[in-house]
């Protein structure tokens, strides 16, 4: 009797252990999708502006309306999932998201960039349902030792995504019309909005595609019997701390939402202009084709980076490792800013290797020490992501007003202010 309950013990636990590690795979493929889904904004940006012949401001806009709904939507989607689970959640960000790429097609059709733009709202929306169910369902799904190998694995997956979004949108996006802006600029005006009609639909199979994806994504996990899995509540005393937890009395974390606001805004407003800063005649002169390539080094660097940076960190105090990837980067992007040709290319391009470890680093040193309040100190920093939708807009006028290349001192004092953060901001405590 006894053996075979035994028996039956391993079984169980043998089927708990399968059904956890295919969720893992199914959850790994969302963070890769909505990698590379976040990364194609960096190739709207440069053919939306021709499309539309828009100044790098009203460029910048795209980011602006995708990272505000990070801002917008994450406080009310947390208490959606709160009600109605991580599964359900998954599900309707999935939808949600498809729902946003199934928009580009009326958006194309009618070459509306404002509907463009509630697309992309659409698309971050879901994107963020998926980042507030997706990520805590990760840490669930084993034991809590393993919880930051698993997280780190699916965004490995997420940094994938980034790297690879460049080539596809450089190919299916970018490649539609051969002729560049001049080249376009000098025909006539007839055959001038026929290329323009032409270059608004090629991005309609692309998030077709994707739209199908997500689809099908969603209706597997409809599908799926997944472990029902729940965060255990803390008790009413944790609550009624949670809800007196103040900014002013804890400025670590004031300082480090601050840092991820900066953070993101630098890692976004680079990404989405190094297509137009390698196209200038001064750096590489690149077409845009070519020059989508070259962003995939930028995000690759990221993936490598995290890698090399989750090692280093077993030795090395983190905030140590933060200020000297700050000061990097700056040095970087202002190297880009003041050089020419290949070395300013290279010099913007390697900022992405000292990005990788910044956003998590900050992450960690901002809730440290909130105890019952670090639930309300993390959903603080998640909100600080809405950089990505200010810190694009402010370069954007920056370029128009003294030009791309100058206009790239603007990350240089964002990676200025993480540098104070990982030497001081991150330790200050007060009582």
């Amino acid at each position: 009797m006894s053996s075979s309950l035994k028996k039956s013990k391993v079984d169980n636990n043998d089927e708990a252990c399968l059904s956890s590690n295919f969720t893992l795979v199914i959850l790994t493929s969302l963070f890769f999708m909505w990698g590379l889904v976040a990364c194609l904004n960096d190739i709207l940006i440069p053919h939306l502006k021709n499309v539309f012949d828009l100044n790098y401001t009203q460029a910048m806009l795209v980011q602006f309306c995708f990272f505000s709904a990070y801002f917008i939507v994450s406080v009310p989607a947390g208490n959606i999932v709160k009600k109605i689970g991580y599964k359900s959640g998954i599900i309707t960000g999935l939808c949600i998201a498809g729902i946003g790429c199934l928009t580009f097609y009326p958006a194309a059709t009618t070459q509306s960039y404002s509907i463009f733009l509630l697309a992309l709202f659409i698309l971050a929306s879901g994107i963020t349902f998926l980042q507030v169910s997706a990520n805590p369902y990760v840490t669930l799904l084993g034991p809590v030792k393993t919880a930051s190998s698993r997280l780190t694995l699916t965004q490995a997956f997420n940094a994938l995504g980034t790297t690879i979004a460049p080539f596809i949108g450089g190919a299916f996006i970018l490649a539609s019309v051969a002729l560049g802006v001049e080249e376009i600029a000098k025909l006539p005006v007839v055959e001038q909005t026929a290329i323009k009609a032409q270059q608004a639909n090629s991005v309609k199979d692309p998030y077709l595609i994707i739209a199908a994806i997500l689809f099908v994504l969603a209706f597997i996990f409809v599908a799926l019997k997944l472990p029902n899995l729940h965060r255990s509540d803390t008790s009413d005393n944790a609550n009624e701390e949670v809800k007196k937890l103040s900014l002013f009395k804890t400025p670590h974390l004031l300082l480090g939402a601050t840092g991820i606001f900066l953070y993101v805004g630098a890692e976004v407003a680079i990404g989405s202009l190094i297509i137009n800063f390698l196209a200038q005649d001064n750096i590489v002169g690149f077409s845009e084709v070519k020059a989508a390539n070259y962003v995939a080094y930028y995000w690759g660097g990221a993936m490598v980076g995290r890698f090399i940076g989750a090692a280093i960190m077993r030795y090395i105090d983190a905030s140590k490792i933060l200020t000297f990837n700050a000061l990097m980067a700056a040095a970087l992007v202002l190297t880009a800013v003041i050089a020419q040709g290949h070395i300013a290319m290279w010099a913007i391009l390697a900022v992405g290797l000292f990005n990788s470890i910044m956003f998590p680093t900050i992450f960690t040193l901002g809730i440290k020490d909130l105890g019952n309040n670090t639930s309300k100190g993390s959903g603080i920093m998640c909100l600080a992501i809405a950089g990505g939708a200010i810190v694009p807009m402010i370069q954007g006028v920056f370029a128009d007003l003294i030009g791309i290349q100058l206009a790239f001192i603007v990350p240089v004092f964002c990676y200025i202010y993480i540098v104070f953060y990982g030497v001081k901001g991150a330790s200050i405590r007060l009582g």
